[in-house]
């Protein structure tokens, strides 16, 4: 009970001490393997955040919950200690661990008080290197897997958001659901899941980020005894960047429902292209500013057609997305969409004014400590730079590349991304007077 609520008092007053310098260091093992560290010693908690590359986009066809499956059943047990004695045995010194998969990533996680360090990571050791996959807790999570699977089918946003992918990437591993189906998961066997995520966690994949209460000295040779027994290397990643299908059409799934859920979207940016900081500064302009943005003052507030409208910029691992959504009345849906894409092209056409050219800046460069107000997070944003290559400096060099962005560039970018005939369309639900193409 007192190293719970110690660890909730530290928890408490964190933010408080997010102003450190962070000073990024890379850490290399005697035997080769590579960390980033930001050492704060102020407070006594060390997160360790790792990822391997390639998710569920690397489940084979027909398989396509694998990934998921397999990161969720390092939850559940590993060495001598079967899912309840794991569980019990992190709890005894709080500490907390996750593993979960995304289209391109397995993540594993691991938060702790500085005195249960050495058993922290001995937990996490198991978990990496003898995970069990054992029969009951497997059964659980496939049970669980299919009670998703159902919510889901019965979800506007998931049907509208998986008919989006599908039908823009058809064919790609980017068009699949990453659950997979119900056919599939009853199929899956535990050791077919093992043997997966054994291909796929190997020391060619691996990022990790540390912060916290360690210094590089006690790292290094950790990163050896965590990772070493992991392989080498896996199988070579068959994957390419998908084409874009169906640009520029609608597709309605109709479902007894009163209001209609729109995901629209089409190319992006990824994230190392010159041009991907001045698609943010627009983003946040056009949709990605809450309240502050063009399309909830002109959708929301000026004509009360939906209760919220956001877009965003998404790179994934082989192609950049500009996404978009809407959820309205399906009275009012047809108004909604051509207001935003009337909005989408004037910012195309016209630009942005100077005063929310300068907002948007202030905004994302003031709002970009809360990004860092924790280990975890900031842990989680060394993760994301390492997984696109933005180098070691990128949390000192951020804000000025927001900085930088000028009108001209927001313009350039408009024209690059903002053309509404040019995305595709997907809205789920009886919308009226709205025809699909």
């Amino acid at each position: 009970m007192m190293t719970r609520l110690m660890l909730s008092l530290v928890l408490l007053v964190l933010g408080a001490a997010s102003a450190f310098a962070t000073q990024v260091e890379r850490v290399t093992s005697p035997g080769g393997i590579e960390a980033w560290l930001v050492r704060e010693d102020a407070i006594p908690l060390v997160s360790m955040n790792i990822a391997f590359e390639g998710g569920a986009r690397l489940d084979p066809a027909g398989r396509e919950e694998l990934a998921t499956v397999s990161a969720a059943m390092l939850n559940e047990g590993a060495g001598p200690y079967d899912a309840g004695a794991f569980k019990r045995e992190l709890e005894a010194k709080a500490i907390r661990f996750g593993a979960s998969a995304d289209l391109d990533t397995i993540y594993v996680s691991v938060a702790m008080l500085a005195e249960h360090r050495a058993r922290a990571f001995e937990l996490l050791g198991l978990a990496l290197n003898a995970p069990r996959f054992d029969k009951a807790p497997f059964e659980r999570l496939r049970a669980q897997m299919q009670a998703v699977l159902k919510q889901e089918s019965e979800d506007p946003d998931t049907l509208a958001a998986r008919a989006w992918y599908s039908r823009v990437f058809p064919g790609h591993p980017y068009g699949r659901s990453e659950n997979g189906s119900p056919q599939s998961i009853a199929s899956l066997k535990p050791a077919e899941a093992k043997s997966f995520l054994g291909a796929r966690m190997t020391r060619d994949r691996l990022k990790i980020a540390v912060v916290g209460d360690i210094t590089a000295e006690e790292l290094a040779p950790l990163l050896d005894t965590l990772f070493g027994k992991l392989p080498a290397t896996g199988p070579a990643e068959t994957v390419a960047a998908p084409a874009f299908s169906d640009l520029g059409k609608t597709q309605i799934i109709e479902i007894d429902n009163p209001q209609s859920r729109v995901i629209f979207g089409g190319e992006g940016l990824a994230r190392k292209d010159p041009d991907y900081m001045a698609a943010v500064v627009m983003n946040y302009i056009l949709g990605g500013g809450g309240f502050s943005s063009r399309l909830m003052d002109e959708v929301r507030e000026k004509r009360g057609l939906a209760y919220g409208v956001s877009t965003d910029v998404s790179p994934l691992r082989h192609v950049g997305l500009f996404m978009g959504s809407v959820g309205t009345d399906n009275a009012k849906v047809a108004e909604a969409l051509a207001l935003i894409k009337s909005e989408i092209e004037r910012l195309r056409k016209d630009g942005p004014t100077d005063e929310e050219l300068a907002n948007a800046k202030t905004y994302l460069t003031g709002s970009f400590a809360l990004r860092l107000d924790s280990n975890a997070k900031i842990a989680n944003f060394l993760l994301a730079c390492q997984l696109y290559d933005l180098g070691i400096d990128y949390i000192d060099r951020r804000n000025a590349e927001i900085e930088a962005v000028t009108r001209e560039d927001v313009v350039r970018v408009a024209e690059r991304l903002l053309h509404a005939d040019r995305l595709a369309y997907v809205v789920v639900g009886k919308p009226q007077g709205l025809v699909a193409n």
